[in-house]
């Protein structure tokens, strides 16, 4: 890739969109800061900013492209909680490769690339700390706290965390489905330094860390990802042949759950499991303030394959 000082420069000459890490421009502040990179989520940012705007010390978000409005609804939620100041709003304006085929066929230093896309989003994070997160995922009130303490206890450890996370297909405003029959883990949390970029891999971009780090494993129920089964969950990749994949096994659940309940044959899938909400209460509050609080644990009793 072509270096620049302090940084990656991309090969189209987009010189606004060269990647200059922070930590050669200045100190960086001690705390957490979670890094969305979205793309037409809308409907899903009242429900994923608020807990994180409590949860961290500041939260960088970058659209790449959205025609629903999604900019505008983060700004506001972003006000709505009093929390502007501890928010930065940003775009990226480049058509990024879709995962699979097409992300292995761009070069990892140009503007289109996903790789090139994430040095650059986390390149705006000015704290020692930071989190890629994604626009469809919501923590519940556990979540927050074990966030809000992570954020001063992490400084100067150079450890990397791993959220586990719960996939939950929504049919309805009533009635979704929670995929407990796999386990989905994966490091979420870095610091922020030249040993912890992203480097491109077979599918995706894959964040680099040495090999001596710490592994923290935070526990499970903290997390949902909100799918809607009303919507493409598959628009990023390149191809949907996941069945036969060995590289992307959380792909390959995902794929057989989503098959399962469009075909209306969710009760045929282990660990699969039905939630209806209570009258007046949507399915996505009702899982994430009662529902899995309170649900018996362990959550996932058949672990699948850790993605780490």
């Amino acid at each position: 890739m072509a270096e620049h000082p302090g940084g990656i420069a991309n090969r189209e000459g987009e010189t606004a969109y060269d990647v200059t890490w922070p930590w050669t421009t200045g100190r960086l502040e001690p705390g957490l800061t979670c890094v969305f990179r979205v793309k037409n989520e809308a409907r899903n940012l009242p429900w994923v900013l608020p807990p994180m705007l409590e949860a961290v010390q500041h939260v960088v978000l970058v659209d790449n492209g959205s025609d629903d409005g999604t900019p505008e609804i983060a700004q506001r939620v972003a006000e709505e909680c009093g929390a502007a100041e501890r928010f930065t709003l940003t775009s990226y304006p480049f058509r990024v490769s879709r995962a699979g085929p097409e992300h292995l066929a761009t070069p990892p230093d140009s503007v289109h690339s996903l790789t090139h896309f994430y040095n650059w989003s986390f390149s705006q994070v000015r704290t020692s700390y930071s989190m890629k997160w994604d626009g469809d995922m919501v923590l519940t009130r556990e979540g927050v706290a074990a966030l809000a303490d992570l954020s001063w206890q992490l400084e100067g450890s150079g450890a990397v965390v791993l959220v586990p996370r719960h996939p939950v297909s929504i049919e309805s405003e009533s009635v979704a489905w929670i995929d407990l029959g796999f386990r989905f883990l994966e490091p979420w949390i870095y610091p922020m330094g030249p040993e912890y970029t992203f480097v491109k891999a077979f599918e995706w971009e894959v964040r680099e860390f040495p090999s001596t780090a710490e592994r923290l494993i935070l526990p499970e129920g903290l997390c949902v990802e909100l799918k809607w089964l009303d919507a493409d969950e598959f628009a990023h990749w390149s191809h949907t042949s996941f069945e036969d994949s060995t590289r992307a096994p959380r792909k390959r659940r995902e794929w057989e759950v989503y098959s399962a309940l469009t075909a209306g044959r969710g009760e045929e899938v282990e660990g699969l499991q039905r939630i209806e909400a209570p009258p007046g209460v949507h399915v996505v509050d009702h899982i994430t303030r009662t529902w899995l609080p309170h649900a018996e644990r362990p959550l996932v009793r058949r672990l699948g394959r850790l993605e780490v």
